[in-house]
């Protein structure tokens, strides 16, 4: 697997490529990742989306229509897509595929899970391929999504972390912000932020 990352717009929100077996993927495209995503991409063959807020979502529509490649999306957070919830002029984007939580996609042979952990919004995913994760806007080094915008939960997002502390297996992740970390480092810092969460609701 070979991950290329750049951050972008005013919140630096992450941005990848990832290459499996030749085949592009390109996950979180934001504001202003066109122009980096058409000059590093040699196959793409789809777009994946963590969560539906306008900083991870910004690009769908164009790189839909330049690559002609299909859109993934969790189906909880589509109204973010059509909508524009937060009021950022974002531009619509229509998923080819709307993705249920937990749910294991094959494409192009490449396995792709989407695991769900609503919180930050409520199809807010991490996608699975392989042994790394792209955490979107769950778990950051050190950190977590926030819990207090439109549509966030913070019940929800307890019951996520309660739910990523109880997985055995580490994995690499990369977050829809800042820098990469791993599962078991942030398995230790999990309880401190669910008393946080518990705090606020």
């Amino acid at each position: 697997m070979q991950i290329q990352m750049q951050a972008m717009g005013p919140y630096q929100t992450n941005c990848y490529i990832v290459t499996v077996e030749g085949k592009d993927f390109i996950i979180d495209p934001g504001v202003g990742a066109v122009k980096w995503v058409m000059e590093h991409i040699t196959n793409p063959v789809a777009i994946l989306n963590t969560h539906g807020h306008f900083d991870h979502v910004w690009s769908n529509a164009e790189l839909q229509e330049k690559l002609n490649i299909p859109l993934y999306t969790p189906k909880d957070d589509l109204f973010m897509l059509t909508n524009d919830p937060l009021g950022q002029g974002t531009p619509p984007s229509s998923p080819d595929h709307l993705v249920n939580g937990d749910e294991t996609i094959e494409i192009q042979n490449v396995q792709i899970t989407f695991r769900h952990f609503p919180g930050h919004t409520p199809g807010c995913s991490i996608i699975e391929i392989g042994d790394v994760w792209f955490s979107g806007d769950f778990l950051f080094e050190r950190s977590i999504g926030r819990w207090d915008f439109p549509a966030s939960s913070g019940q929800d997002m307890i019951n996520s972390l309660q739910k990523a502390m109880k997985i055995e297996e580490n994995y690499t992740i990369y977050p829809g912000h800042g820098m990469s970390t791993t599962l078991k480092d942030e398995q230790k810092i999990i309880p401190y932020w669910i008393e946080q969460v518990r705090r606020t609701i």
